[in-house]
């Protein structure tokens, strides 16, 4: 099964080791699901983690190991088609990434831009906790 994080989850996931997000990244690194990323998400993501108000909670390289399993264990697609549904062209990216690489879902924290969305083209964005029941009712 392949599943697009939204960047929010991947944060909050490297913040806290509790709650649906860090579950979420726990069931990908025991390979229940496959990540879909581009590398455009994957700059979004090392600006986000240097940010102070984000980089003041991270252990230390834990940035630098994020984006090195990504590139090592995620699947990376490209050539993202135009999609403009959100205000935001940070998630415009995440809901091309999802379309590209046929994912079967979305999972985001983003209450106001994501997941009022509902869908993009058929793949439905949720909450990480609905996310992850999906995955474990699949494995």
């Amino acid at each position: 099964m392949r599943i697009v994080l939204d960047t929010n989850v991947f944060v909050s996931a490297l913040i806290s080791q509790h709650g649906p997000p860090a579950e979420l990244f726990d069931l990908w690194n025991d390979d229940e699901y496959e990540v879909v990323t581009s590398e455009l998400q994957i700059d979004e993501l090392r600006r986000v983690l240097t940010y102070p108000r984000v980089a003041k909670h991270l252990r230390t390289g834990a940035a630098e190991t994020l984006v090195r399993r990504l590139r090592d264990a995620a699947r990376i697609v490209s050539d993202l088609p135009e999609i403009n549904l959100s205000d935001d062209p940070d998630d415009n990216t995440i809901l091309a990434i999802a379309v590209a690489g046929r994912a079967a879902l979305i999972a985001s924290g983003d209450k106001k831009h994501m997941l009022s969305l509902d869908h993009v083209q058929g793949i439905p964005i949720l909450a990480p906790a609905a996310a992850m029941e999906i995955i474990k009712a699949k494995s």
